[in-house]
């Protein structure tokens, strides 16, 4: 909205506004100014909270994908501690205990 928008919803002609009420045109144009700043604030608020939307999917999308891959390695590490068990005889518990070799005493 312009002066000349002001003058014709206030029922004046725009040259009482511009030359006779320069204080109102004045803080007419400052109000005018500040919405502008404000929507454009807001506008930019709208677009940053869809940039941020639209990473949360992206990050969402690949912490799925990293879930399905970790769900294949715990299957896959199952399934060799189960063959380890078979081929060696010994349970999975056991297996992972590894007995350390005795240090001889120093001389």
């Amino acid at each position: 909205m312009n002066v000349t928008h002001l003058a014709i919803e206030a029922d004046v002609k725009r040259w009482h506004l511009t030359h006779q009420h320069t204080d109102l045109k004045d803080r007419f144009q400052a109000e005018a100014a500040l919405a502008e700043a404000k929507r454009m604030t807001a506008a930019r608020n709208v677009d940053a909270h869809d940039e941020l939307k639209k990473k949360y999917a992206e990050l969402s999308k690949h912490c799925r994908h990293l879930e399905s891959r970790l769900e294949i390695y715990a299957t896959a590490l199952n399934q060799l501690a189960l063959e380890l068990e078979a081929a060696t005889g010994r349970d999975a518990d056991a297996a992972k205990i590894r007995t350390l070799p005795r240090r001889r005493p120093p001389r």
